[in-house]
């Protein structure tokens, strides 16, 4: 049996994973759609949507998926083409809510996916909805020249918060040490530190170090 499953496709960084597995055998082909698809203009032809047969028809080809076997496919916008598609080609195939094993599988991949982007592995590690809008633009705000390139630029919601007032002041770390969303090393407690302060769907602060903050 194959599954067909997405991670990332609703993480406002970095593009989308689809993963393909074979579940008895536990073969595995992932691809990323690419964040060129998710560009204004792209995007709004929809152009990740059609790009996520061309993955799949690659990983079928891999794995030499029989027209006979039975194809699970995530249910959701992402795979509309790909349903065409597959009826099309003749494939045995139903859309059903994909779990484990491919569930986990796939959004390891994207969580590795974001990490070489640049996400610290304790964002990931210790914050329970490490890919949340509001979470993530605080990060891209911590070095917006170079982490707004790594954002889906076609989204509405990107438009809405992209250009976003932002508050500089001083403040001393309190309680505990923080970390710099910058340049991920420690502000020690006690210390003074460079405060970004803006407000998306609340108010937001993000702490760096002084030189971290041109």
């Amino acid at each position: 049996m194959i599954q067909i499953d997405d991670a990332g496709s609703g993480s406002l960084l970095g593009g989308t994973i689809i993963g393909v597995l074979r579940v008895e055998t536990n073969e595995y082909r992932y691809e990323i759609i690419p964040l060129e698809h998710y560009q204004p203009k792209p995007f709004q032809e929809k152009k990740y949507i059609s790009y996520v047969v061309d993955i799949v028809n690659n990983a079928f080809k891999e794995l030499k998926v029989g027209k006979a076997e039975l194809v699970q496919v995530c249910r959701g916008y992402m795979f509309e083409e790909l349903n065409k598609w597959l009826k099309s080609n003749g494939y045995n195939y139903i859309n059903t809510q994909i779990q484990e094993p491919l569930q986990a599988i796939v959004e390891k991949s994207f969580e590795d996916y974001a990490i070489a982007l640049g996400l610290p592995r304790d964002f990931i590690t210790y914050t329970k909805f490490p890919f949340h809008f509001h979470r993530i633009l605080k990060w891209v705000y911590a070095d917006f020249e170079n982490r707004s390139t790594l954002c889906k630029t076609g989204w509405k919601s990107w438009t809405k918060y992209s250009n976003l007032q932002l508050h500089r002041s001083q403040e001393r770390v309190k309680h505990k040490d923080l970390i710099c969303l910058k340049c991920n090393g420690v502000i020690p407690c006690n210390s003074m530190a460079s405060v970004l302060k803006f407000y998306s769907n609340r108010s937001h602060k993000v702490f760096l170090h002084n030189e971290c903050l041109k």
